[in-house]
């Protein structure tokens, strides 16, 4: 794991900015507001666009249901993360936890903070990989739209993604630059309205088609396959698409330092993760009800760029290019805390590093004071160039997305908040409330592993097919 610092230590990274205290630490201007718009930029990402399909193989019953239980574990799951986020210090009184990572070291310890943290940094790669896969998918599906518009629907509009993966990395490569968290409230805010929109158009156009066939399609057991064994596989994948599609924990701490106080910041948190979960898992539900009710057996693996939809064309192309602004900001949620980390890292084996801790002002006309640090330059714009490369080499949408989706929910998003809990409200082994709490565990770990071995069964499949 990246070393995190606490929050009695000054910055080493020097920064200018009015917007940071005498203390090195940034002013928490965030209120309830800010931090919804930062949970649904990352809790509405591409995942919302395979889940129709992961209902379209798991049918009317199991589907639906499947996403309101992973939406109400996920609620469960913030709840008890926002009270982690001051904990006792016998020299300092309540600390902040400004990361996952240092809230699972104060109540968990050194050795727990580095397994978790390995996952943690883990996902918010995985997060920038798959996002990268998404965007080029989205501007790939522009072109074919108007392809189709022209040629007809069954002219032949194949295109690459490469170049569109490229030039997703190089828009990245100049948004990382933004200097952290708290400099970002207006991306995440645009990247929320670019979710809402491209969500109610997909929604929009299934529940259309939908009225248009005059028909309900699809069954109570799902898209059938020839194999028992295919079946299962498909099943596991759409259980780790949907799993990925609620998997933000990892970022709610980062999100809640950024909030004023008073009032507390657990309340102000608890709040903002209520309405954005009641949204989204509800906008869930609509998205992938309305269609598979719309394609049936048919439902692509992305609903937008699949081409369920051709018409009318400029209402894709739009929806798409949606995609494409909000993942812009999607990318950056997830990579500025990894970013953080790393840089803090660094700066502390360097402090008298002029490279790593000196920065320029830069001052051109008609536009912001622009702050620039050479070491984050040179390391950020690595960063994105590998996320880049490994979405070259693995351009497979939904397996990608079940992979991580398995891979990081039963860590992240259950064992380590629910210790944590457990070590906060001291609950005894064997009462009522810590029995409950393990089998909820215990079951959600064995869904994670049949998630994870399905989804990698249809990456190596796709990968030699």
């Amino acid at each position: 794991m990246l070393d995190e610092e606490s929050e009695h230590t000054v910055p080493l990274l020097s920064d200018t900015s009015s917007s940071v205290q005498s203390d090195g630490t940034h002013k928490r201007t965030g209120t309830v507001w800010t931090a919804i718009a930062h949970v649904i930029t990352g809790v509405i990402g591409s995942g919302v666009l395979s889940l129709a399909w992961s209902v379209a193989q798991l049918g009317w019953i199991a589907g639906p249901l499947c996403i309101l239980v992973f939406g109400a574990i996920a609620l469960l799951v913030s709840y008890l993360l926002c009270d982690c986020y001051r904990s006792p210090d016998p020299e300092f009184g309540p600390t902040r936890n400004r990361s996952y990572g240092e809230a699972v070291r104060s109540y968990l310890g050194e050795k727990s903070m580095w397994v978790c943290g390995a996952f943690v940094q883990e996902s918010y790669y995985g997060y920038a990989i798959a996002y990268t896969i998404t965007a080029a998918i989205s501007m790939r599906a522009i072109q074919k739209s108007n392809c189709y518009h022209k040629e007809g629907h069954d002219a032949s509009c194949e295109y690459g993604d490469s170049q569109y993966m490229l030039l997703f990395g190089a828009v990245q490569v100049v948004f990382s630059q933004i200097p952290g968290f708290h400099n970002m409230a207006w991306l995440s805010i645009v990247a929320a309205i670019m979710s809402f929109s491209y969500s109610s158009i997909g929604l929009g156009l299934g529940l259309a088609k939908t009225i248009g066939d005059g028909k309900i399609k699809g069954g109570i057991q799902g898209i059938p396959t020839t194999t028992t064994i295919e079946k299962v596989w498909l099943v596991a994948q759409a259980i780790g698409d949907i799993a990925f599609a609620f998997t933000y924990n990892i970022i709610l701490m980062e999100i809640q330092d950024t909030l004023k106080s008073p009032p507390p910041e657990n309340q102000t948190m608890k709040k903002a993760c209520t309405v954005a979960v009641l949204v989204t898992t509800t906008l869930y539900l609509c998205c992938g009800c309305f269609g598979y009710a719309a394609f049936g057996n048919q439902t692509p693996g992305n609903l937008l760029t699949g081409f369920g939809f051709y018409e009318p064309y400029w209402l894709v192309d739009f929806a798409n290019a949606c995609i494409v602004v909000h993942l812009v900001g999607g990318y950056q949620v997830y990579s500025q805390p990894l970013f953080a980390s790393a840089e803090r890292l660094i700066a502390k084996k360097h402090p008298n590093n002029g490279f790593v801790n000196n920065t320029y002002t830069i001052k051109l006309p008609m536009l912001p004071v622009l702050e620039l640090n050479l070491f984050r330059v040179c390391f950020r714009t690595t960063y994105v160039a590998s996320t880049t490369g490994i979405a070259l080499l693995f351009p497979y949408f939904n397996q990608v997305l079940g992979v991580l989706g398995a891979l990081n929910f039963w860590p992240l998003a259950l064992y380590f908040p629910v210790e944590m809990y457990i070590v906060q409200r001291k609950i005894r082994a064997w009462t009522r409330v810590w029995v409950m709490l393990q089998a909820l565990r215990a079951v959600c770990l064995l869904v994670t592993i049949i998630a994870f071995i399905g989804s990698l069964e249809g990456i190596i499949s796709s990968k030699l097919s």
